[in-house]
């Protein structure tokens, strides 16, 4: 199947969040995420459309399979949200619109790439890894990525399973 990668416009964000919703348990079953279904508001999403970076992965016909999101902040490109729908999933869409972003971020000459997100399911950390991030801990860790992995734990997530990561151009 030929899968364009390209920018997100406003009708698609409803698509966007349907992919994210089905993505959900996908993180269910690795045991990164747990009660009901979430995903962002049309809010974030438009938010992410009109002052971040917003790509999708399209199949013919224009229909979004996949979706990646990113703000800059401090010069820095930081990674939002990245989900596949379940059914395109391991088949390299997420790499793509991962490069894409990532090519994005240095062609406009940014420090670096920075995410947070699950330090165990295989898709999560260990495939950030093999994009060239790595775990932000410590002294090295950014406030504002400390901040975010709180502000994560107080939401509910499982402070043992997020981890900050980065990435430098």
């Amino acid at each position: 199947m030929n899968i364009l990668i390209g920018s997100a416009r406003a009708e698609h964000l409803a698509a966007l969040q349907a992919i994210e919703l089905a993505s959900f348990e996908t993180l269910r079953s690795e045991g990164a995420v747990a009660g009901s279904p979430a995903a962002g508001s049309m809010e974030e999403f438009s938010k992410l459309l009109h002052e971040g970076l917003l790509l999708a992965a399209f199949i013919p016909g224009e229909i979004p399979v996949g979706f990646a999101g990113a703000f800059i902040v401090d010069n820095w490109l930081h990674i939002a949200e990245a989900d596949v729908h379940p059914i395109w999933q391991r088949q390299g869409i997420g790499r793509q619109l991962m490069n894409a972003l990532l090519s994005e971020g240095k062609r406009r000459g940014l420090t670096g790439a920075s995410l947070t997100t699950d330090r165990y399911a295989p898709f999560n950390a260990p495939f950030y890894a093999s994009l060239g991030f790595q775990i932000a801990e410590g002294k090295v860790i950014q406030p504002r990525l400390r901040e975010l992995l709180t502000a994560e734990v107080a939401s509910g997530l499982n402070p043992q399973r997020r981890v900050a990561m980065q990435l430098f151009y």
